[in-house]
């Protein structure tokens, strides 16, 4: 997979930075160095083309998943994140995934297949990636999600189901509202980095 990997000082978490639809491994950057300057960063672009737009997996619509694709893009990428361990040296056991909208829904996605993909995760305007899943235990898991009240691609509902099944797994989550639609505001990110920081 097409990424950019640096190295964080040690014993700081690896982010895992997950891009919305269209973006490149380079469009996270900021948002990565913003929640922690000091962790190490493994940067994915994602391996499907929409009409040209970089993505994690295949959709039929808008808001309509390719499960089995979804499926497959997953093991793949978990896969990647374990490989890629084995290259750089970081920890496996301490990657926190940061994903917006494609970017969260994959991350989402992982948690939903793999005890042991993630440490945790901020996942900015969300949707539940796959539904009538029995979901691993996540006891210990922590999340973010940052979610619109006027969402028109994920509509309100999508975060608090998520919340509910991750909850369900053991997982501990924590949503922060904003009213600004499907953007990726500076106030969110914020809202991130001080959830992150009270956590690791």
């Amino acid at each position: 997979m097409k990424h950019i990997y640096q190295e964080g000082k040690e014993g700081k978490p690896t982010l895992l930075l997950l891009h919305g639809t269209g973006g490149t491994e380079h469009d996270l950057l900021p948002i990565g160095n913003m929640i922690d300057p000091d962790a190490g960063i493994l940067s994915v672009r994602g391996e499907v083309l929409e009409n040209g737009m970089p993505r994690f997996f295949r959709r039929l619509a808008e808001g309509v998943f390719d499960l089995e694709d979804l499926v497959v893009r997953t093991k793949d990428l978990n896969s990647f994140i374990g490989q890629a361990a084995d290259d750089y040296g970081f920890d496996r056991k301490n990657v926190i995934a940061v994903g917006y909208s494609n970017g969260a829904n994959i991350a989402a996605s992982l948690l939903f297949h793999y005890e042991d993909a993630l440490k945790g995760a901020i996942l900015h305007h969300p949707m539940v990636p796959i539904r009538d899943k029995e979901l691993p235990p996540l006891n210990g898991t922590s999340v973010f999600i940052g979610a619109g009240t006027n969402d028109p691609i994920c509509p309100m509902e999508e975060a608090k189901d998520l919340k509910s099944l991750l909850e369900d797994a053991g997982a501990e989550v924590h949503v922060h509202w904003e009213n600004f639609g499907h953007s990726l505001t500076r106030t969110e990110i914020g809202a991130a980095a001080d959830w992150y920081h009270n956590k690791y």
